[in-house]
């Protein structure tokens, strides 16, 4: 076996830093071997997401995402990268609906269901359901300021809800014996 020769260097063995600048010296020489004249420049930054340069692995003095986040700021951020908006703000006229409406209104009216941006409502009496057909112009308006523009294009109004005289699987076509009422 050859014997490796540590003594380059006239004190002694190479330290860190001679081998450092000895690898250096042989990397440009070698460069210029090869008809190189400028060192290879370096790797463009990491991009992390949305395009932004990659942060270091450390949190700074700043505000960082790594950092600890209030919890609205995080649901919104995953109902906007879930593709939930629709959903939240649908949810949001159900939720706020006596905010949004009146209290008065809400007494006599509620919220049944919401589907490609119609709100069906059901009144409390028939005098409410007309009373709400003739503001529906108004509590768009209300609904579209409070939750957003979109959500709610149309609104259907439904009067009270009549008794069901149909009992049980099997039913009877027709009036039936009405002797219970005297």
């Amino acid at each position: 076996m050859d014997a490796v020769d540590n003594s380059i260097t006239p004190g002694g063995p190479e330290r860190g830093a001679d081998l450092a600048r000895s690898a250096l010296e042989s990397a440009r020489a070698a460069a210029r071997d090869t008809g190189r004249t400028n060192p290879p420049s370096r790797r463009a930054p990491r991009r992390g997401r949305a395009g932004a340069p990659r942060r270091r692995g450390w949190s700074a003095s700043r505000a960082d995402d790594r950092d600890p986040q209030p919890l609205g700021r995080l649901a919104s951020r995953l109902v906007v990268d879930r593709g939930w908006t629709d959903r939240v703000s649908g949810g949001q006229v159900f939720g706020r609906w006596a905010q949004l409406v009146g209290e008065d209104v809400a007494e006599h009216a509620n919220p049944v269901s919401l589907r490609e941006g119609e709100l069906t409502v059901q009144a409390s009496s028939t005098a409410w359901a007309t009373q709400l057909r003739l503001l529906q112009r108004q509590l768009l308006g209300r609904i579209a300021t409070g939750v957003g523009r979109g959500v709610v294009t149309r609104l259907r109004v439904l009067g009270p809800a009549a008794p069901s005289w149909q009992h049980g699987t099997r039913h009877v076509r027709g009036r039936g014996p009405r002797d219970t009422y005297g």
